[in-house]
């Protein structure tokens, strides 16, 4: 079933890529790559997907702002002297964003242009004269891929169009309008198990870093999670157990640069510092607090942008003994002048580096401890907590240096295991998927509104005299659905909106 985009962005790029040697004095420059002439052999093919997944950088250079910061998990350093930041990211913060906020349009619209090229490729695949194991090895990544973001864009503005072909004329873009979920999850799943039988298990170490089956059967487990199929949960994810997964011993060394892609990653975005190339990361310039001048950050008057801030109330969470805070945040900093600043700050991606505004760390988008932890929520769900369920759970919690838990009930080991979720996969873009997924929408209303209570009488941050708004931190059930862009209304008038906004 072939379903069209809508909005003009993309379908100038997919026109573009389509329609390149086609008219245009019926030629085609020999010195520039087009899809027509693109794609014929393995090494085109392999540039071809590696383009695609240097897109995931920029995706994930901003994803936070939809699953960590807008959740119970982290804040923002409050700018006094910047009050421009409110239409955009403050509003996701403080839960005041609508169709037009900005943020939404650019996901939006980031989301579908990797799926426009995504899509693009496996069409391409279907003619190339490369040889047929690149070619399935291709297929099997951006199948993830394509499963990837769709299970993203279902969970945050629940139906949305499907693409699957790329768009040849711009008629198309306006036929069809937004698919309802449960075909948004047919897609999914029928793309994973596609990959789950094309992938390898393993790369040579030339090509560390791309999508593996490992990867395929864990994002198919996290789907099945979702939708609640704990035997196929269980099914699914037991087949990862056998294929060379393991937890490192230290906490720490999981988000170290030189350890990158050890045996605890199942899919990583890849970055890499130390150079000019442009390929880099550069998180903690994001997350470090406001005026910190090099204090955080290890470069003369570097300051951060304040932003992600780990909230007072995830601060509190931690057990005595965690062997995770201090890798993960800080409660504050020493200044250049020998204060005491208490200002948290992640603290799992500052990582040394010699390039200012060049950092080295990959995104975690799984790991192995994600798979061990959905295992043990599976099976609790499926009617409580069995031995099992506890050795999965307690193999986080002892290389985190923290006791075993034991004789808990099943609603005792589903808080336990939620909280053990938080911290040990804290500010890496579960939080929000998480409570969407185990509350139901006047649970999760009831807790956000209680956590933005406590942030309105005790602000992680000071505000410097400046008060909260009336409308600051109140959330309200339609916003458990982000909203769909307002220019993707205008553009097409017949795409509905989701409610409340």
């Amino acid at each position: 079933m072939k379903k069209i985009l809508i909005y003009f962005q993309t379908l100038i790029l997919v026109i573009g890529l389509g329609a390149c040697g086609e008219g245009f004095l019926d030629k085609t420059d020999p010195t520039v790559l087009v899809s027509d002439t693109f794609y014929s052999t393995d090494t085109e093919v392999e540039q071809a997907v590696n383009g695609i997944y240097g897109m995931l950088r920029t995706y994930f250079n901003n994803h936070w702002q939809y699953t960590e910061f807008i959740s119970d998990n982290t804040s923002l350093h409050f700018n006094v002297g910047n009050r421009g930041q409110g239409p955009s990211l403050e509003a996701i913060e403080y839960w005041q964003y609508n169709a037009g906020t900005s943020n939404f349009a650019s996901l939006y619209n980031n989301t579908y242009n990797i799926l426009a090229n995504i899509n693009t490729t496996l069409e391409k695949l279907e003619t190339s004269n490369a040889s047929q194991s690149v070619k399935d090895s291709a297929a099997g990544q951006l199948k993830v891929m394509r499963a990837y973001f769709y299970f993203d864009l279902v969970r945050l503005f629940g139906d949305v169009i499907i693409v699957t072909e790329s768009i040849k004329t711009p008629s198309e873009a306006f036929q069809l309008q937004r698919s309802p979920q449960e075909q948004v999850y047919q897609l999914i799943i029928s793309d994973l198990n596609d990959a789950i039988n094309l992938l390898p298990t393993s790369y040579p170490a030339t090509q560390i870093g791309r999508i593996s089956k490992g990867a395929a059967l864990t994002i198919l487990g996290r789907v099945r999670l979702q939708r609640k199929e704990y035997s196929e949960v269980i099914s699914t994810l037991n087949q990862v157990l056998p294929l060379g997964y393991g937890l490192l011993s230290n906490y720490a060394d999981v988000f170290k640069p030189e350890n990158k892609n050890h045996k605890e990653s199942i899919w990583d975005v890849q970055y890499q510092g130390e150079n000019t190339f442009g390929v880099n990361s550069s998180f903690i310039y994001t997350f470090a607090p406001l005026a910190s001048q090099g204090a955080v950050i290890n470069f003369p008057g570097q300051d951060g942008g304040g932003w992600n801030i780990p909230t007072n109330e995830l601060i509190a969470l931690y057990e005595d003994g965690d062997a995770r805070k201090a890798v993960s945040l800080k409660e504050g900093y020493t200044s250049n002048s020998g204060e005491w600043v208490p200002v948290p700050f992640i603290n799992k991606y500052n990582n040394p580096h010699s390039i200012r505004g060049v950092t080295n760390d990959n995104w975690p988008i799984i790991r192995y401890s994600d798979v061990l932890l959905m295992l043990a929520e599976a099976i609790n769900e499926s009617g409580g907590p069995t031995s099992q369920a506890y050795d999965y759970l307690n193999s986080v919690r002892t290389r985190a240096m923290l006791a075993p838990l034991s004789g808990l009930d099943q609603s005792q080991f589903r808080t336990a295991l939620s909280k053990e979720r938080r911290i040990e996969l804290a500010f890496e873009n579960h939080r929000w998927f998480d409570l969407k997924r185990t509350l139901s929408g006047p649970e999760l209303v009831a807790l956000l509104n209680k956590h933005g209570q406590l942030e309105r009488l005790n602000p992680t941050t000071s505000r410097g005299g400046i008060p909260f708004s009336q409308e600051d931190y109140t959330f309200e059930e339609y916003q458990i659905l982000f909203p769909i862009p307002a220019d993707q209304i205008r553009i097409n008038p017949a795409t509905t909106q989701n409610p409340g906004y």
